[in-house]
């Protein structure tokens, strides 16, 4: 164990310009343990050892993949043993697009201005002025364009922006995870949306509907008073009665009514949820308009940190997931 921490202590020394991580930091900044070479290299046999190792240095813990009890274990299990195929195709942001329009109908798809596999092809002459550039094979790998006069005038597009896109289109973002394992056979793309914030100085406001056995059965809004603001957050259960969770110390916690719009994302949720063991499904709420955005099936890559006064979620909601069933 000894020679694995100083193995990590090495690698990431190497990725941060010899600015070391302290293991308190890793456990909390949502860092992956092991550096991307590291992770592209390993055969799929040894992802239960390495991903055991990770998880005892992120939390002090050894991971019981035998058997799990906490929500946390059973996420991590669910990397590993129910990584179907089907999982692949609803992480694609592009992919996922036709299933949602099957399922519940195209009207909650964002609309989509152009999806493509080169930078060099985007027709930023035929963009409007502000747009959303996203990758659909990674986890908040997009560029937010909010004037495209001004990055065309600076050089921005074709500088900052390219090498961020470009430089993801050749990576697989399971190589910065902790062996999310439904990322791996994703086929890299560009899509790009409109920038649905109504101005920049307003926020907006996000759904996550946690699914347990086909089931919603926490739903959260995110309230961000501006763009990049703390969150404030309202919690409910599957009765819409307020119950006292958050999943970060920093979210400020609000009591309100769940709203029309809060228990029709939960309706649609459960049809997407169905038949899937966990999955949170999350939406975006833009002129009281509901928008999906994307299926998490695992949420923190299963390093949930509840405040300290709600720690009992972990062994709470570990017992209410059911690995064997659908």
């Amino acid at each position: 164990m000894n020679a694995l921490l100083e193995f990590i202590k090495d690698k990431l020394k190497q990725n941060n310009n010899n600015n070391y991580y302290n293991i308190k930091k890793l456990r909390n900044n949502g860092q992956a343990v092991f550096d991307y070479d590291f992770m592209m290299s390993l055969d799929e046999k040894d992802y239960p050892k390495y991903l055991c190792e990770a998880y005892y240095i992120k939390t002090g813990q050894k991971l019981n993949l035998k058997h799990p009890k906490t929500i946390n274990e059973k996420i991590q299990w669910l990397k590993i043993y129910d990584n179907i195929p089907i999982k692949t195709t609803l992480t694609d942001k592009v992919l996922v697009r036709d299933w949602v329009k099957e399922k519940i109908g195209e009207e909650y798809l964002k609309p989509v201005l152009w999806i493509g596999n080169k930078f060099d092809d985007i027709p930023f002459n035929e963009l409007p002025e502000s747009f959303v550039i996203k990758c659909n094979h990674g986890c908040k790998w997009q560029c937010i364009i909010k004037d495209k006069t001004n990055f065309v005038k600076y050089n921005l597009i074709n500088g900052q922006t390219k090498t961020k896109i470009d430089g993801w289109l050749k990576q697989s973002f399971f190589g910065w995870s902790d062996f999310e394992t439904q990322y791996i056979k994703i086929k890299p793309q560009i899509i790009i949306e409109p920038f649905l914030y109504e101005n920049d100085n307003k926020g907006h406001r996000e759904i996550e509907i946690w699914c347990f056995n086909g089931k919603p059965l926490i739903i959260q809004e995110l309230e961000y008073k501006t763009i990049n603001s703390q969150r404030s957050v309202s919690t409910w259960d599957e009765n819409y009665k307020n119950i006292n969770l958050k999943f970060s110390d920093l979210d400020t916690l609000t009591e309100k009514e769940c709203s029309e719009i809060n228990k029709k994302a939960a309706e649609l949720s459960k049809i997407l949820a169905k038949n899937f063991k966990f999955v949170r499904i999350d939406w975006m709420i833009n002129n009281n308009k509901l928008y999906f955005c994307e299926m998490t099936f695992t949420p923190y890559s299963g390093f949930i940190i509840f405040p300290e006064n709600q720690s009992n979620y972990q062994i709470k909601f570990g017992k209410i997931l059911n690995l064997k069933g659908n």
